[in-house]
This record gives structure tokens, sequence and C-alpha cells, in this order.
């Protein structure tokens, strides 16, 4: 990640990777937000921002199908979503936006 923007819209699709994935392992509710939360977290988080291994591994113990291929297929969709709800300006609210999310985040 090179930019807010980038940490911005990663932590961003890492919050509705962590949704999408609690509700495969259905997760619902409070602990549902939880674990998105925990995804999004992890974005900056040197130690722990390996998502995908994160739900691979989740979805393994609790037996869910889904393939490698469709994981990353439903990162890579989220990943274009989140930039497309990231504010546009550079170096302004955008920023702000990608710092106010991480703060709150590790906040919780």
């Amino acid at each position: 990640m090179t930019s807010a923007d980038d940490v911005g819209r990663t932590i961003l699709r890492n919050k509705l990777l962590g949704r999408w994935a609690a509700e495969k392992l259905g997760i619902r509710g409070c602990d549902a937000e939880a674990y998105s939360d925990v995804l999004a977290r992890a974005t900056v988080d040197p130690e722990r921002n390996d998502v995908f291994s994160k739900i691979r591994k989740d979805f393994d113990a609790a037996g869910v199908v889904q393939s490698d291929e469709q994981i990353l297929h439903v990162m890579t969709e989220l990943t274009l979503k989140a930039g497309n709800l990231m504010p546009t300006a550079r170096g302004g609210s955008s920023d702000a936006a990608a710092v106010m999310l991480a703060r709150n985040l590790m906040q919780r």
C-alpha cells in the first residue's frame, strides 16, 4: 500500500470481506460486526494482515465450502467496490476518511 487512499480502500475492503465471510460462517449481528472489524484492523497490523489465510482457516474449521479462487474473486470484487465507495479527492477528504476509519477500528 502506497498511500492513505490505498490503506483506506484496503481497510474498507477487509470490512466488507469480513461481513461476507461472517455470513458464510453463519455469524450474525454484533458478532458479525466484530468479525469484520478484526479483518479491517488486520490491515494495519503487520502480524495479522493476511486476511485471506484467516478466512481460509476459518472456513476450513467451520466446514464452509469455498475454493481459494472463490475467496480471491470476492476479494477482488470488494476491492473494486471499496474503491468506488471511497471519496475521490486526493490529499484531503479521502486521506481523512482513511485515517478516521483506521482510528475508529483501532479503538474498538
